[in-house]
């Protein structure tokens, strides 16, 4: 059993119903798991919502959230997944001091370096977004941090996708409804 703990992602695939994200969130506090990241949306399958779920872990308790995960009504199918499986990023934003940008030709080399894009500029402020890693996002606000013109920051969940062609929950609804038909 190999009980080295590292980041996880665990894909939820579920119907849209009320009190779902809560039953989940359950069975990660029963076994002692924080959730670092938490997306959800609608998925590439009409009427099924994709969560997006990243937490520290080892492969044999993954094994049993997922299979815990499973057993609720609502969901369609569980999967965890290594960082090697998926392709996966964030999204954050930063409210920077607009004259703190145009004073500084060095914020604007870090911005540039980054790739990052700007939103929105108005005198007070200067709204710029970063998609990318968690490390990536972390030494951007790192470094602007260190030119303390930092306002606000927000960032989103992880959002990934795997590797293979297609969700492999495509294939086990595919063979649920043969099993159905039958």
């Amino acid at each position: 059993m190999n009980t080295m703990k590292h980041l996880y992602t665990v894909s939820v695939y579920s119907e849209n119903h009320v009190g779902l994200l809560s039953q989940i969130s359950n069975i990660f506090t029963r076994r002692n798991l924080n959730i670092e990241t938490l997306t959800v949306s609608p998925s590439s399958i009409k009427g099924i919502h994709k969560f997006t779920i990243s937490t520290y872990s080892d492969s044999f308790t993954m094994n049993q959230l997922v299979t815990q995960i499973e057993k609720k009504i609502d969901v369609v199918k569980a999967y965890f997944y290594e960082n090697e499986e998926i392709i996966h990023q964030e999204v954050a934003l930063f409210k920077v001091s607009t004259s703190g940008l145009f004073e500084s030709k060095e914020i604007e080399n870090i911005v540039n370096k980054f790739h990052a894009e700007i939103l929105e500029v108005n005198p007070t402020y200067t709204v710029i977004k970063k998609s990318g890693t968690t490390d990536y996002i972390d030494e951007l606000f790192n470094q602007l941090s260190s030119m303390d013109v930092i306002l606000q920051f927000t960032r989103s969940g992880r959002v990934c996708i795997t590797k293979e062609t297609k969700e492999k929950v495509s294939d086990f609804i595919q063979e649920q409804e043969k099993c159905r038909i039958s």
